[in-house]
Order: C-alpha cells, then structure tokens, then sequence
C-alpha cells in the first residue's frame, strides 16, 4: 500500500502547498509559508493533509519536495559569506562579465553586485592551457597564506574556479584537498569542474560561487527537514525537484542546491506538459501565479522549453543580462513579481504600479490582518468579490474585507480620486497588463504565436485572473485542471527521476573522433546513473543525449540530438546534417562550406513515466443550482456584475455554463468572464473558450 502513496510539498514565498495521493484519491492544503524555519511550515501542512485522509506518516511510500529559499537567498542576499579562488589574472571576472552594457542608453546603470565581494576574491599562480599542458605549475606554497586569509575574513563557503578547468581539473581538486586540510571542518568548498564543467569563464565561475553561496543554507535546512520528517515517523525516501524538470536525491541537491534555484515552477511545467498531453494540445501557454510571483512558460508538442542557462534576481525586470547568471538546466520560462502578495501603489508620475516586492506570508496582504498596511493583488481581488473570504485557503485564513478597501482607499483610491471599486479594478488591471506584456515577450524572444496557444492556468492566483489575461495576449481556450490551487505541487508528483550531466569538449563534425566521444559520453552516463538509478528501485532508465553544435567561429551553439548507441565516425556527417536543419529552420539559411564543431555535451538519465490519460467526450448535462451569487467586477464589461456562484465538486463532466460567473473551490476560485463559457471535461478540468 506505501508504495502507492506520494506527498508532495512547494514551498512558495507566500504559501507551502502540500498534496498527498493515494491511487486515484487526493488530499490538498495550503498553509503560510514559515519564513525563519520552512520546515516547520512543511510539517504542519503533512499533518494537515494527514489528518484529512486519515493516514499515518508511515504510510507515505515516497515524498517530493520544491522549495523557492535556494533562489529567495540569492535575491535577497541571505546566503553565505563566500570566497573565491581563481587564476591569477582573473581575479575581477565575476565584476567584468560580459564586458558589455546591458542597457546602452542608461547612463546611471545598477550592476548586479558579485556575490563574492572584491575583499572576498583571491588569486593562486596555476595556469593550465585548453589541451591540459601546464603552463605554470600550481604554487601549494600560496595555499597556506591563503587559508589563513579566508578563516581572517571569516568566510563560510570557497568557490575555486580555474581557467580551463571544465576540461582539465587537477589543479582545482588538489586546491580543495589542501583546502580542505586547513579549514574549519564548516566551511563548504565547491569547485567549478564539479558545478559546471562547461566553456564561458564567467558563466561557470558565477555559478559555481552561487553554488557555495547557498550550499551552507541549503545543506542545513534539507538535514534540518530530514530529521523533522523522521522525528515525526515519515521514513520514505525523500526526492528534490530540480529547476530541470527532474527529481534527485537529497544528497546530491545538498551538494548542488543551485540546481533547486527553479524547483517550484518547474513543477507546475510539468503538469502543465501532462494536461496538453490529456488533452492533445500541441501549442500551449502555462501561466502559473502564486503568491510572490506569476510564471510563464511555453510548450510545444506538449514539452517545455528548455535552456541551460538562467538569470537570477536581474536589477531590470525584463531586461536580459542585468542578473548573476548561472548556468543548470533549467524549464524555461518568465518570471515576475506579480503575484497574490505583490504590493500595490502609486508612483511619482501618478501611476499605478503593482510589484515586484511581495507582502509575503508576513505580513502577508493588508486582509490576512497580520500587521501588513500596504495594499497587495489579494486584497484587491478581494475587494472586487472575485473571492470569498469566509473560504479563502480551504477557510483556515479568516480574510478582513473592510480593512482590504480603506488600505486600497487610503493607498491608490485618494491619490488618484478614484472611489468605490475603481482602486481595485486599477490594481487588478494593471497587474494583468504586467502579465501580459511578459507573455507576449516571452513568446516573441522564442519565435513562437501565442493567439495559437491553448492556455491552462493553474496556482491560487492563475484562475482569477486567466479569462482577462487570455483577452488581453490572444488566446481563445482557458483550461483549469483539478487541483490548480496546488498545481505546482502536483506537477512534482508527475515528474520523473532524473539527473542531468554537461561537460564542454570541443569536437569536430568535419574530422569527427567517435571513440573519444564515446569514451565521454559512457563516462558521463555512468556518473549520471549512479545518482538515478538507486532511486528506481530496479526499474530501468532512459538516457538522453544532445550535443551543444555552431558554425566554427560563432559564437553560441544550437541542441542537436545524439543517438544513443556506440557513435561511429560517420555519424560526425549525420550530426552536421541534423544541426544544418535546425539551423535553417531558426535562422532561415545555411552557411555552404562551413564547419561544424559540437561545443557541449549533455547526458539525461531518467526514469520512464507513464503516457497520460487522454481526455475523453463528454456528453452535456445542466449545470447544477448555484450555491451563492456574488457581486465581482468584469472588466471586459468595465462594470459591476451579479454572478452565480458554483461549487466545482458539483459540477460533473459536460456540465456547462456562461459567464460572467465563479466557480469557487477551496485553494482557488475561477472567474469565468462575461465573454467566456465554461464546461467540464471527461478529466474534471474546467474548460472556458471565448465566445466572441
């Protein structure tokens, strides 16, 4: 029977949501994230979810867990006093970057600031060339000084990072290991060839610092959950979600936390991918909202796109290359700060502006009445009736209307002369505009038409505002499946175990070598089976291949799948071949004459996951009696509306209805607008398609 029963747990910045199924049976809550000790917030929602099911903790076979604190430190700055160690010469990379502006015409641009600070950077003599011939022997000799110097800084993490150690990395391993010998047996040392071993100097090394950053952080709240989970009789094996879309073990996320960066939201991707393949939706748009943030991200054939780089906590919101970049795969996708949580005023030009900064859970939106005072998007979806505050969080969080109107009122109305509803239909529509213009970049950027895209909105804000966000960016069909107030943590439970493994090798298409590629690539699927296949208990695994391939002399390389078999010499012409396709199909031409080199290689190895349940017709029936009507506000009518509101569980599949309406569950309600008509699929999910 254990084997049979998952939990999963997200935490967000606002809520950790917890989901436990048993076969076909599901039981779901929300509960205030505990910022200083997220663990405890974790626990208190099992117990929940427990307790409704009227199960015991020994009962859970396995449980998967995703967590936003590895991507909140680095934001917020909350990590680890990190040093870092590098060639001489090098020491002012992390600073130089790019040695580019991000933004030509900003004459007073904000950098984002190194996360190991200039004091905090050293320097050793070492030099290997790319072919691995060393140049300059490394000087042990520097070692012991420089020991002394990070135990005087009183730093708690070393990143070392190494010109050429992606391909050549003795001179980094024997670093740590004297390293090792002379520090504090607390202080963590991480080395970029084992964080990530590919080309790009400053991408690597960055990572690897924030790797270090967070990794004291991280380690000690995963062995701080363990304990908890075991004090409390929870022994199954406990999985992390990575921002790649795949599970891993709790000691292989301790070591790599710069993994988790995108746990959360790569869960709701997954999920979003097994509704398009229920569905048979080729072209889909995910539209995530939570508390802190909302998230977009595209599906094509019901896959996700994917990248292997990421920006954390950019200066400018929308503007590529103002954040610390790492580089992990990663689901890709757009994040704002627009959320439940996200705070709303008016700026100096007399605007409304909503975000990025949250209330969070503490204090929380100025109606969760724990001391907030400036009004966030909840309070004014509340004040717009689009929730009801006797249910909000399944009925554990009471909500103070009244308070919600006077900070709105008091915060947005009187500074604008706006009375009534109007402060808060000006919130609410300028935090979808914001939404919007971050979908319709995103699918720009990606080359992709987003009015062909099916929507499915999920998280405890995405159904409140999906119908106005669908008008504004294109799309005609709104899908919100069961659960969506919980999605993300859903979506874990979906995922597979999966473990991704990148090295740079500069390989010729033209002269290719097979047996030094293989002999890499057999390397590279051992190291990445031995963190997945322990977890499969027997089951076997699928590996994937991709080559990283550009036009010698470029400068950034497009994904080519690799067969997964022994290569043989003449497979360097087939990837060629593979690679002029896409490369024609991106840009629009091919290149005669040219070479091709393969810059990267990456090795997936996963677990197989079932195919999903397609949904099936569903022949019509009468919707049932509403339970309520409501007073919210329909912006497509640009006024206030009487609205039936109905219980989804009564709702059953072909059961259908016309906006303006609520269809109100305990983690979420969905507002189907005037121009939009609801009906339930053979699955459950509420399916709203636009009628005019």
């Amino acid at each position: 029977m254990a084997k049979q029963i998952k939990l999963a747990a997200d935490i967000g910045g606002t809520f950790t949501d917890i989901v436990l199924e048993s076969g076909a049976k599901r039981w779901s809550g929300k509960v205030l994230t505990t910022t200083a000790a997220p663990e405890l917030g974790v626990i208190e929602g099992i117990r929940l979810v427990l307790e409704q099911s009227g199960l015991t903790p020994a009962d859970v076979g396995v449980f998967i867990h995703g967590t936003t604190l590895a991507t909140n430190a680095l934001i917020e700055r909350k990590g680890a006093r990190t040093a870092f160690v590098t060639t001489e010469g090098f020491r002012d990379i992390l600073e130089q970057g790019y040695e580019k502006r991000f933004d030509h015409y900003d004459l007073m641009i904000d950098r984002p600031q190194p996360l190991a600070p200039r004091t905090l950077r050293f320097t050793l003599r070492e030099r290997l060339s790319a072919d691995g011939e060393v140049l300059i022997p490394l000087d042990e000799s520097q070692v012991d000084a420089l020991a002394a110097r990070i135990i005087a800084e009183d730093a708690k993490a070393v990143a070392v990072g190494f010109l050429h150690a992606y391909a050549h990395d003795a001179h980094e391993r024997r670093v740590r290991e004297l390293l090792q010998r002379r520090l504090p047996k607390d202080v963590t040392i991480c080395i970029s060839s084992e964080v990530a071993p590919e080309i790009r100097e400053y991408e690597r090394f960055s990572t690897t610092v924030a790797n270090a950053y967070v990794r004291p952080l991280m380690a000690g709240y995963l062995h701080r959950l363990r304990d908890e989970l075991q004090d409390m009789g929870l022994k199954a094996p406990l999985f992390l979600m990575m921002s790649g879309g795949g599970l891993t073990t709790l000691e292989t996320a301790a070591r790599f936390p710069i993994r988790l960066v995108e746990s959360g939201p790569a869960g709701g991707a997954i999920l979003a991918s097994q509704i398009a393949g229920e569905c048979a939706l080729n072209e889909v748009l995910s539209f995530d909202m939570g508390g802190t943030t909302a998230k977009i991200c595209l599906l094509k054939d019901g896959e996700p796109e994917r990248a292997r780089k990421f920006e954390i906590a950019r200066a400018y919101r929308d503007m590529k290359g103002s954040g610390t970049p790492v580089r992990i795969p990663v689901i890709e996708m757009v994040e704002i700060g627009a959320g439940g949580g996200s705070i709303a005023r008016v700026d100096r030009l007399g605007r409304i502006t909503v975000g990025p900064d949250s209330a969070g859970s503490t204090p929380g939106p100025v109606c969760y009445g724990r001391g907030g005072t400036e009004p966030a998007v909840t309070d004014a979806n509340l004040a717009l009736g689009k929730i009801d505050p006797a249910y909000f969080a399944g009925g554990k969080i009471a909500l103070d209307e009244r308070s919600a109107r006077q900070a709105l009122q008091r915060n947005v109305g009187d500074k604008l002369s706006l009375k009534d509803f109007w402060p808060a239909a000006g919130v609410t529509e300028i935090v979808e505009e914001n939404m919007a213009n971050a979908a319709r970049v995103h699918a720009i950027e990606l080359g992709r038409d987003i009015t062909a895209c099916t929507m499915i909105a999920f998280g405890g804000g995405a159904p409140l505002h999906a119908c106005r966000l669908a008008e504004k960016v294109g799309v005609t069909t709104v899908i919100v499946p069961k659960g969506a107030g919980v999605g993300s943590a859903i979506g874990f439970l979906r995922a597979p175990v999966a473990y991704e493994i990148t090295r740079s090798a500069v390989t010729s298409l033209e002269s290719f070598d097979a047996r030094r590629v293989n002999r890499l690539l057999d390397s590279m699927t051992r190291d990445a089976r031995v963190v997945v296949e322990p977890a499969l208990a027997g089951a076997k695994a699928s590996v994937q291949i991709i080559a990283d391939c550009r036009y010698v002399g470029q400068g950034h390389e497009i994904r080519v799948s690799v067969p997964v078999r022994k290569l043989s010499d003449a497979d360097g012409k087939r990837l060629k071949a593979a690679f002029e396709k896409t490369y024609e199909q991106v840009y629009g031409l091919r290149i005669p004459n040219q070479e091709v080199e393969a810059i990267t290689w990456s090795v997936t190895v996963s677990s197989k996951t079932e195919k999903p349940k397609r949904a099936a017709r569903a022949a019509r029936r009468a919707a049932p009696q509403p339970r309520s009507r409501r007073t919210i506000y329909d912006p497509a009518l640009g006024k206030q509306v009487n609205a039936p509101v109905y219980w989804r569980f009564d709702m059953k599949p072909g059961a259908s209805i016309h906006g303006p309406a609520i269809i109100a569950e305990d983690e979420t309600s969905t507002i189907v607008g005037a121009r939009f008509g609801a009906t339930i699929n053979s699955l459950g999910y509420i399916v709203m398609e636009r009628r005019s």
